[in-house]
């Protein structure tokens, strides 16, 4: 049983970029760095039993939409009564030790044996479409598959072609990364690819740790009454959700708003304009959670550091941590 999401002690920044990622996929996913046992995985879990389902071609492999399903390889827009239905959103786990065949896809064995048919077994990126990947200790994947990651993320599909087989289809998740980065670097072109990334501490307050161990102890104890208890605040951020992606489109991002992304971003040295262009997303996303109708500059403020800090160049100079320098150049400009 997952751990109910509003039940995580702290770690608020992490739960609030799992939950702007929820309202705008576009944002690139969320990369979480921090200590052992901190909750990463299990926020990210908790944070998919809360999505609400989907509409998709009932019993297709690649979870097509139903506006998307000309596109599917098993031809679905030409299946005979095919009929859409409400599907859970995918939440894909990547294994560190998994074979290329197993996250791209391959020939069906099976068939190809059995029936002498060449036929195409989707991989793990074709399970993950429209909805979540999650891959824990992402910075200890091997590099081919990360080089496999970076195609399929610019490109928004997976091509497929060997055995005699192409196949081409339409893979679009939300990549979700945790790692501990005493375990090695991740590489900067991945890294990049995140919309968000995440910083968690061990707590050390120990009113927290306390609470931590009574709500583990209870959810051992008795799964089934730890998730009633908590029941009606996850409906909450469920609401929550749902009201933020409905408004997400009518939330206006004022001139004054993108000319302080902008100063923020020059200011601190972001590489590239995926600086600006994430914060933009993130600050309407978040201002859509919000309940509010524009993006102003509390919430560009709110979300610059998870939006920024993995685009800063390293400063021989400056030895502080990217955090800082975010949060001295957001006193600087805005005060």
């Amino acid at each position: 049983m997952p751990f109910p999401f509003s039940a995580i002690v702290g770690q608020d920044e992490m739960k609030r970029a799992l939950l702007i990622s929820a309202v705008d996929p576009r944002i690139g996913g969320v990369m979480v760095f921090g200590d052992r046992g901190t909750g990463k995985s299990t926020a990210a879990r908790a944070l998919s039993a809360l999505l609400p389902p989907m509409m998709a071609i009932a019993g297709c492999r690649y979870n097509c939409a139903p506006e998307e399903a000309h596109r599917c390889p098993d031809k679905c827009a030409e299946a005979k009564g095919a009929k859409t239905a409400k599907v859970p959103v995918p939440f894909v786990d990547l294994p560190l030790g998994a074979t290329e065949d197993r996250v791209l896809g391959a020939l069906d064995l099976e068939r190809a044996l059995g029936r002498g048919e060449k036929a195409f077994e989707p991989g793990l990126l074709a399970k993950a479409h429209r909805g979540y990947l999650y891959i824990d200790e992402i910075n200890l994947l091997e590099d081919h598959l990360v080089d496999l990651l970076l195609d399929v993320a610019a490109s928004g599909e997976n091509l497929v072609e060997r055995e005699g087989l192409s196949v081409r289809h339409p893979a679009r998740f939300v990549l979700i990364g945790s790692g501990n980065p005493e375990e090695g670097e991740l590489r900067p072109q991945l890294l990049d690819r995140f919309g968000l990334s995440v910083e968690v501490k061990t707590p050390q307050d120990i009113e927290q740790r306390i609470e931590i161990m009574r709500r583990c102890d209870a959810l051992e104890r008795d799964g089934a009454a730890f998730a009633a208890t908590w029941a009606g605040d996850d409906a909450k951020i469920v609401k929550r959700l749902a009201k933020g992606k409905k408004a997400l489109p009518n939330v206006t991002m004022p001139e004054s708003t993108l000319t302080d992304a902008a100063t923020l971003c020059m200011a601190v040295g972001a590489d590239g304009l995926r600086g600006e262009l994430t914060l933009m997303r993130a600050a309407r996303a978040y201002a859509a959670l919000e309940g509010a109708k524009s993006a102003e500059r509390k919430h560009l403020r709110a979300v610059a550091p998870m939006a920024l800090r993995h685009r800063l160049r390293r400063d021989v100079l400056d030895e502080t941590g990217s955090t800082v320098r975010i949060d001295r150049a957001l006193t600087e400009l805005f005060g």
